[in-house]
């Protein structure tokens, strides 16, 4: 084997580690270090060449594939029997104003994309935070907190994806070529092979009015209900979430968010300002507003919204999609992590869905539960030191107090470890949905070499 390694590597752009070589460490580091990656070989893929080779090598040496951009989707670890590839060399864009479309490779990461197509006054329907990877996100879906009400789920708009199966081959896929390859991608994700460059549409928007109010954790439920009613009746041009977080001790925070409970609504509204303007006043009238960003601003400053932490860590998630957010789902979020709860929990995050998010999309995909109204995690942040297993439960009281208002299926953007088994994907998909996707699988990866993931298992053969 050494011998082929040697010749292996000598092929590639990009270099090849296998376990205490220098900068393995570094290769298989994640955002979300719940999960931990310990493969018996790292390929830091430079080119769609190399992702190609990459693959034929592990089928020749037994070993399955994962794929690995910046790990803040986690669903497991690869272990001493997989070759993992890293995509986060392969960092081009393309954009085409003309066409309002956008070309990336695997390694391109939202903060990059957006830069580029702002200077053409268009946008991408960006996820929170500019360090996600693109074709990671969009795969699963894409609900973007800026713009996915409006025109709905970023998978719903890609126009054509280059993909490396499982026997090596390389496929150029669109609604027009091996369509049914492209649908099983948006939504089945990387059990269908290694996407290595998509395109997409992009989308005529410069500015939004959009930001965050923070409220104390004692007005809870004021704010809850003000919530629950403004996204009620709110247009699709607004897009918005709510968080309840419990905020560590930390001197850079605030000092009214020090060791506090809070709450934040964010919106991000595509239209004229003062008509945001009136949209969110409910809000700001709900209870005392602590801190208030909310105003115009260009569509690049996305990352301002939602704020989200940068630095890696460890944290155990649960996840659901709920069909309303009733009088009595209050009580029951105030009741499981609301103050004097005494929950672990550090931060739940509840998200608008309806709008075009209910629409179906033009070409057939594998993206789901459309009917579902909002979607929601729970996140326990692990300290150091301490085992993610020993948390493992947290956040599930949530899951279950929510439990009459949960949507019955699942959506391949909001699963996480706890659902990267066979059972726990399985609801991601409409059970004649499930079996078309199984029945290609065995088409395209028979044997399953992609398998670390939410996975999807090959039709057995008949």
């Amino acid at each position: 084997m050494n011998r082929d390694l040697d010749t292996f590597q000598r092929s590639l752009d990009g270099p090849v580690l296998t376990p205490g070589a220098p900068g393995y460490e570094e290769e298989v580091a994640v955002y979300n270090q719940s999960v931990a990656h310990h493969p018996a070989l790292v390929v830091g893929a430079a080119s769609p060449g190399d992702v190609s080779a990459a693959v034929r090598y592990a089928r020749a040496q037994g070993l399955a594939v994962a794929v690995l951009n910046t790990g803040h989707g986690p669903s497991l670890g690869a272990t001493d029997e997989t070759l993992l590839i890293t995509t986060r060399r392969m960092t081009d864009i393309v954009i085409d104003a003309e066409r309002r479309t956008a070309r990336v490779q695997a390694g391109v990461r939202f903060g990059p994309l957006v830069e580029e197509t702002a200077r053409h006054g268009l946008a991408p329907l960006a996820g929170s935070s500019p360090g996600v990877g693109v074709v990671g996100y969009t795969l699963g879906g894409g609900a973007s907190p800026t713009l996915g009400r409006l025109y709905g789920w970023a998978s719903d708009h890609v126009t054509a994806m280059d993909v490396v199966t499982a026997d090596g081959e390389t496929h150029h896929v669109s609604p027009d070529s091996e369509a049914e390859l492209f649908g099983a991608l948006l939504g089945g994700k990387s059990n269908f092979g290694v996407v290595t460059a998509m395109e997409f549409t992009l989308f005529p928007v410069a500015r939004l009015y959009a930001g965050a109010l923070f409220f104390a954790g004692e007005d809870a439920r004021a704010v809850l209900e003000a919530y629950r009613r403004f996204t009620g009746s709110a247009p699709d041009a607004m897009s918005s979430g709510l968080a309840l977080l419990n905020f560590p001790p930390l001197p850079s925070l605030p000092p009214f968010l020090q060791g506090k409970l809070a709450l934040t609504v964010r919106v991000s509204f595509a239209g004229p300002p003062d008509e945001g303007e009136r949209l969110v006043a409910p809000l700001r009238d709900a209870a005392p507003v602590l801190m208030d960003t909310v105003g115009e601003m260009p569509f690049s400053e996305f990352a301002a919204i939602s704020m989200d932490p940068t630095d890696p860590a460890a944290a155990v998630e649960h996840f659901g999609l709920l069909d309303e957010m009733a009088p009595g789902t209050v009580d029951a979020l105030l009741g499981t992590v609301g103050p004097g709860s005494g929950s672990s929990v550090n931060l739940v995050d509840i998200r608008h869905l309806g709008g075009a998010y209910a629409h179906p999309p033009a070409t057939g995909n594998a993206v789901g539960a459309r009917d579902a109204a909002y979607a929601f995690f729970g996140l326990t942040v692990v300290p150091p030191g301490e085992a993610v297993a020993d948390h493992a439960d947290s956040g599930r009281e949530l899951v279950e107090a929510l439990a009459p208002w949960l949507h019955s299926g699942k959506h391949p953007g909001f699963v996480g470890p706890a659902d990267a088994t066979v059972d726990g994907t399985r609801p991601v998909y409409e059970p004649g949905l499930y079996a078309r996707l199984r029945a290609l699988k065995a088409a395209y990866d028979p044997e399953n070499m992609l398998r670390v993931n939410h996975n999807i298992p090959p039709e057995p053969p008949r």
